[in-house]
C-alpha cells in the first residue's frame, strides 16, 4: 500500500479577541448591517431585512446600506467607529462570497 503525506501550508491562528456574545433576545434590538457587497447582497441583505422585521415585532433594523459597503470599506477604522456610534445592538455581516 502507498502511503501519502500531504503538508498544509496554512498553518494555524490564535484568537486572541473572540467575537462578541450572542443576544440572549432580539426583543428591541436595533440591528445593522456591514455587506462586502459580494454574492448577490443586493437581493439578499433587504430580504434578511423584511424578514427580521416580519418574525420579530419591535426590532428595529437599519437600512441595508446605513454603512459604507464593500471589501474596500468594511475593515476600516472609520466604518467602525461609525458602528459604534450608531448604537446598533448588533450587526450582521455578509454577504460570504
Amino acid at each position: 500500500m502507498t502511503r501519502l503525506e500531504f503538508y498544509d501550508p496554512s498553518g494555524t491562528l490564535e484568537v486572541t479577541v473572540p467575537h462578541a456574545p450572542r443576544l440572549a433576545s432580539l426583543k428591541g434590538k436595533r440591528i445593522g448591517f456591514v455587506s462586502n457587497e459580494q454574492w448577490q447582497a443586493y437581493r439578499m441583505l433587504p430580504m434578511l431585512k423584511g424578514l427580521l422585521e416580519k418574525d420579530f415585532p419591535g426590532i428595529e433594523v437599519l437600512p441595508v446600506d446605513a454603512f459604507p459597503q464593500g471589501n474596500g470599506l468594511i475593515g476600516n477604522e472609520e466604518t467602525a467607529a461609525l458602528v459604534k456610534r450608531s448604537g446598533v445592538d448588533a450587526v450582521i455581516v455578509g454577504n460570504a462570497a
